[in-house]
C-alpha cells in the first residue's frame, strides 16, 4: 500500500510537470502539462486480490482512504479523489501442484476484491502456472466472476464490510502501516529512488522471510502443497507460456509454493532417474488405532517433499517392522505409535531399523524425557506440530540419496 502510494504520486509529478498531455501531438513542444483533476483520472491502482479474504477487502479499503489524503493535499475534490482499483487474483498464492485448489482460491480472492470495492476484478486461470490456460480454464475464470456477480449480487451492495469492527480496525491498522512506509518513501526522494537505493526491495525480502518460515512451519498451510500432498497426480498438460519478465524495478518474483516446489521437483527428478520416487517408511508400532493419527501426519508431512510412504501395519516386533523397511525399498523411517508404546518400542525398533541400513530414523512426536534414550537407540530426530517441514524434506530427499 505504501509503496503503491508512492507510486502514484510519482506518476502525478510526472503528469503534472513534464509536459505530458492527452490532446497534443507527441513531441509537440507547445503541449501543457495536465492539471492534477487530469492527471488523475489517468492513474489506475491494480492490486493482489489474496485468499486470505480479509486482508484483502480491507487492503482495498485502505488504499481508497489513504488515496483520497493524497489527493486532498494536491488540491483534488469530489469524484476526482476516487482510487480507480483493478484487482488481479494473485499469481503468488497460485500453485503448480494440484492445481485445482487455486479454483478455491481466486474465488475466495474475487469474492474479496468485489467486497472490498475494487472497480474492476480480473481472476487468473486455475492453470496459470503449468502453462498457457485452455479454454475450459479460461471459461472458469470467467464464470467465477460472472456466478459473483451476477448470482451472489456483490456488487449491489456498497461497501458491504464497513461497520464491522474487525474489518474496519484491519482497515485502519493497514492505513496507518502503510502511510508510514509512504512517508519513509517520500523521505527516501521518491518511489524511484527508493527503488534504486533497494529500500523496497529490503523491505520485501523482510516480508518474504517472514512469510516463508510461516510456510516452512505450516502455520500458513497451503493445501495440495504443504498440507494433504497428492504424490501420484498427474498435472494437466498445457502448451508452455512465454517467457516471464521479472517484477519492477527488478524485484524478484516468488510464490507461496517455491520452496515446496523445488523439493517435489527433487522427487520428480528422482522418478526419472530411477523409475521410482524416493521413499520415507512409515514404521507403525502398535495398534491401527494407536499409530494412525501420528502415521497421518508423518505422511502427510514427507508426501508434501514427493516422498512415496508406505508403513509397517499393526504390529510390535522389532525384526518384523525391520523386514517390512527392507522390502519397501526405503532408507529413511520414522517411527509412528502414541507415547506409551513409544516408551517401550521405540528404542528396539529405532535399533532395528538402523541395523536393517536405515541412514535416518525421525519419530513422530515431541522427543519429551525420551531424547537420551531414543537417542542412543539411533533415533535422529523428531517430527511434530510447528517444525520446519522444509527442512526436515530436504534432509529427507538428500538421505534416500536424491540427486
Amino acid at each position: 500500500l505504501g509503496a503503491s502510494l508512492a507510486t502514484g504520486v510519482a506518476y502525478l509529478r510526472a503528469l503534472t510537470g513534464s509536459g505530458v498531455t492527452g490532446s497534443g501531438a507527441a513531441g509537440d513542444a507547445n503541449t501543457a502539462a495536465l492539471d492534477v483533476a487530469g492527471a488523475l483520472a489517468q492513474l489506475e491502482f491494480r492490486y493482489a486480490a489474496t485468499a486470505d479474504q480479509f486482508a484483502t477487502i480491507a487492503k482495498l479499503r485502505a488504499a481508497r482512504l489513504l488515496w483520497a489524503r493524497v489527493t486532498e493535499v494536491c488540491g483534488a475534490t469530489g469524484a476526482d479523489q476516487a482510487q480507480h482499483q483493478h484487482a488481479v487474483t494473485s499469481s503468488a498464492m497460485m500453485t503448480r501442484r494440484d492445481p485445482y485448489v487455486n479454483l478455491l482460491r481466486t474465488t475466495i480472492a474475487a469474492f474479496a476484491a468485489s467486497v472490498g470495492g475494487a472497480d474492476a476484478v480480473t481472476v487468473l486461470p486455475f492453470d496459470d502456472r503449468i502453462g498457457l490456460p485452455d479454454g475450459t480454464s479460461r471459461r472458469l475464470a470467467r464464470n467465477i466472476q460472472a456466478l459473483l456477480h451476477d448470482e451472489s449480487s456483490l456488487a449491489r451492495v456498497i461497501d458491504p464490510a464497513g461497520g464491522s469492527w474487525f474489518v474496519e480496525s484491519l482497515t485502519a491498522e493497514l492505513a496507518e502501516a502503510a502511510w508510514a512506509f509512504f512517508t519513509e518513501i517520500e523521505r527516501a526522494g521518491g518511489m524511484a529512488a527508493a527503488l534504486a537505493s533497494g529500500l523496497v526491495a529490503e523491505r520485501i525480502d523482510t516480508t518474504w522471510a517472514r512469510r516463508r518460515e510461516d510456510l516452512a512451519l505450516r502455520r500458513a498451510p497451503l493445501t495440495g502443497i504443504s498440507e494433504f500432498p497428492n504424490v501420484a497426480e498427474t498435472l494437466p498438460e498445457r502448451s508452455p507460456a512465454p517467457a516471464r519478465a521479472g517484477g519492477p524495478g527488478g524485484l524478484p518474483v516468488r510464490h507461496y509454493d517455491d520452496d515446496y516446489e523445488a523439493l517435489r521437483a527433487r522427487s520428480d527428478a528422482h522418478l526419472a532417474a530411477t523409475g521410482a520416487r524416493p521413499v520415507a517408511f512409515l514404521a507403525t508400532i502398535g495398534p491401527l488405532a494407536t499409530f494412525t493419527p501420528r502415521a497421518t501426519f508423518a505422511a502427510n508431512l514427507f508426501q508434501a517433499g514427493g516422498l512415496e510412504t508406505p508403513a509397517a501395519g499393526p504390529g510390535d516386533d522389532p525384526a518384523a517392522i525391520a523386514a517390512a523397511f527392507t522390502a519397501s525399498g526405503a532408507k529413511i523411517a520414522c517411527l509412528c505409535s502414541s507415547d506409551k508404546i513409544y516408551a517401550a518400542s521405540a528404542a528396539p525398533v529405532a535399533a532395528a531399523l538402523k541395523a536393517a541400513g536405515a541412514t535416518h530414523v525421525w519419530l513422530a512426536g515431541k522427543p519429551g524425557d525420551r531424547a537420551d534414550s531414543d537417542a542412543a537407540a539411533g533415533v535422529d530426530g523428531y517430527v511434530a506440530t510447528g517444525g520446519d517441514a522444509v527442512d526436515v524434506l530436504r534432509t529427507a530427499l538428500t538421505k534416500a540419496e536424491v540427486a
